[in-house]
């Protein structure tokens, strides 16, 4: 299984997200919620991106590995979604915009393919 090696990346990459928002709530001595804080607004934005896509795409390309996706494919797919993630999270921390685009199209675009050849290879 290829894609298992990419949602293991992945959980590292979300207890750094994780870890990022505990260490700008610990600077920012604010316990819960955001305190309008810039900063954590960004953090937590980041780590809650991470958590609406990432679980989702993650099955997808589950599934499109299941059905017999050539492992290049997966490869990329996997790879497309990492990068994705971390452009994304850079583009909120940051605040720029172009990475943020970079971020959600990559993401977006692992998504449908897996999609597309989750439903190709079934009905095919």
């Amino acid at each position: 299984m290829i894609i298992s090696t990419y949602a293991a990346l992945l959980a590292f990459y979300y207890i750094y997200l994780s870890f990022n928002v505990i260490n700008v709530r610990r600077a920012a001595q604010i316990s819960l919620g955001e305190g309008e804080n810039p900063q954590l607004q960004r953090a937590i934005r980041a780590h809650g991106n991470f958590m609406e896509y990432v679980p989702f795409a993650i099955i997808l390309l589950f599934l499109a590995e299941y059905q017999g996706l050539a492992s290049h494919y997966c490869h990329a797919l996997g790879a497309m979604l990492l990068i994705g993630c971390v452009f994304h999270n850079f583009g909120i921390v940051e605040k720029n915009l172009k990475y943020r685009q970079i971020g959600v199209i990559a993401t977006f675009l692992t998504m449908l393919i897996s999609a597309l050849v989750i439903l190709l290879t079934r009905f095919s």
